[in-house]
C-alpha cells in the first residue's frame, strides 16, 4: 500500500474516532449547551479535526449549535469555535443509546 493510501485510511479511522468524542464531549452536562471551544480543549483535539467532527455531526443533525452571547442559532463557517456553543438533538442522544446507528461514528 502506497504512503497516501495510508494517510487517507488512517485519517478516516480517525475521523470515526474522534465524531464518537466530539458527541460524547457535547454530552457532557446534557440539558445544557456546552462551549465548542472548551469541549475541544478538554478532548485535546487538532483544530482542524475538530472542525471536520464538529461539521459533520452538525450536518448528520446530532448536535445544534447557537452562539454564546445571543444564544441564536449560526453556522458553523461564520463564527470561531470559542463563540459557539453546542448540544446534542434527539437524534443525537438516539444515537449514543444505541437506538440508531451511524458508519462515521465510533460509540
Amino acid at each position: 500500500m502506497n504512503p497516501e493510501m495510508l494517510f487517507k485510511k488512517a485519517r478516516a479511522a480517525n475521523f470515526i474516532e474522534n465524531n464518537g468524542k466530539v458527541l460524547r464531549g457535547i454530552n457532557m452536562l446534557r440539558t445544557d449547551f456546552n462551549k465548542l471551544s472548551s469541549i475541544r480543549s478538554a478532548l485535546g483535539l487538532d483544530a482542524d479535526d475538530f472542525a471536520d467532527s464538529v461539521n459533520y455531526l452538525i450536518e448528520s443533525e446530532y448536535i445544534r449549535i447557537r452562539h454564546v452571547d445571543t444564544q441564536k442559532p449560526v453556522e458553523l463557517a461564520d463564527y470561531p469555535m470559542d463563540e459557539i456553543e453546542g448540544k446534542l438533538t434527539a437524534k443525537g442522544i438516539q444515537l449514543l443509546a444505541g437506538v440508531v446507528e451511524d458508519p462515521c461514528i465510533d460509540n
